[in-house]
């Protein structure tokens, strides 16, 4: 197909990564004894995250229901997916909130990556052209792509929504049975909306809006006070160095409007995801036994 040709989603046209097979099992294949995935994280789509400094995927932490990977400051790193369904379907990649396909403010309805069944593919940067990728790299929020971009509230963060592939169905489904009377009951509940949205329903007086505007106002000042606190110390994912990785377009066509699956996970680094308990301390991870021996030995020197 024709490389230059601009992404488009309403023609249902998304890069199939085939050229990024061969070096994604390579990588997986360096694991070096890292602790796998959990299965459970999900059902479609297997989810690593590989430190390309060492070679090595990174270690999964789940707490409180999250799953976490702790990064290296500087080091390049890659989203591994590897398709464990029996169809094809589309994975859209978000870092730090931003679509690492397109930059734009990423949502799940965006454009993704189309893998076949059994596919692997190593996502290793920033799409900037059909053959390119600029570098993910662990760093600080202020260097990230998404803080020099003016977006820096969601750094820490990798998500994959994962899409169906849409099946053509074999008959012609059946005509929608609309009940009797149902459009009279969508009339009386349009009535209703239109009634408690009308001004007379509620209005509450300036004096109290003007309070309420202040506290809001104090409320969002303290809540970016403390982000931005937060974000001095937290990492996020810089814009690297241009790396090859060719891809092409294929079509797809959703099987729903909304993903089967989404599957999040946060990092930061090891320090800091020690300190908020979710790797355990070392140093606290034997716990002293009061009964170690049987007699009292005569002590040294």
């Amino acid at each position: 197909m024709n490389a230059s040709k601009p992404l488009s989603r309403s023609s249902g046209s998304f890069p199939s990564p085939r050229a990024f097979l061969a070096s994604a099992l390579l990588v997986a294949g360096c694991a070096g004894g890292a602790a796998s995935f959990p299965a459970t994280a999900g059902s479609l789509m297997d989810v690593k995250v590989v430190d390309r400094s060492t070679g090595h995927v990174l270690e999964t932490w789940r707490h409180r229901g999250r799953l976490y990977v702790a990064g290296s400051p500087g080091n390049r790193y890659a989203v591994l997916l590897n398709n464990r369904s029996g169809g094809r379907v589309l994975s859209v990649l978000a870092v730090d909130g931003v679509n690492a396909i397109s930059g734009e403010t990423a949502a799940v309805s965006q454009s993704g990556y189309v893998l076949s069944p059994g596919q692997s593919a190593e996502i290793a940067g920033w799409r900037k052209n059909m053959d390119e990728v600029a570098a993910f790299y662990f760093t600080s929020v202020a260097d990230s792509y998404a803080g020099r971009t003016g977006r820096p509230e969601n750094t820490g963060v990798i998500g994959v929504a994962v899409y169906r592939e849409e099946v053509p169905p074999q008959v012609a489904a059946p005509a929608p049975f609309v009940a009797k009377g149902a459009d009279m009951r969508t009339n009386e509940r349009a009535s209703e909306l239109a009634d408690a949205a009308s001004p007379a329903s509620a209005a509450p007086s300036a004096a109290s809006e003007e309070g309420r505007a202040r506290g809001n106002a104090k409320a969002e000042a303290d809540a970016v006070g403390r982000l931005a606190q937060r974000q001095e110390k937290k990492l996020g994912t810089g814009h690297g160095e241009r790396m090859t990785a060719p891809t092409e377009y294929t079509s797809f066509r959703r099987a729903s409007s909304t993903p089967s699956e989404v599957i999040t996970i946060y990092y930061d680094s090891r320090a800091n995801l020690m300190a908020r308990g979710i790797i355990p301390d070392p140093r606290y991870s034997v716990r002293p036994n009061p009964f170690p021996g049987s007699f009292v030995p005569d002590p040294k020197g």
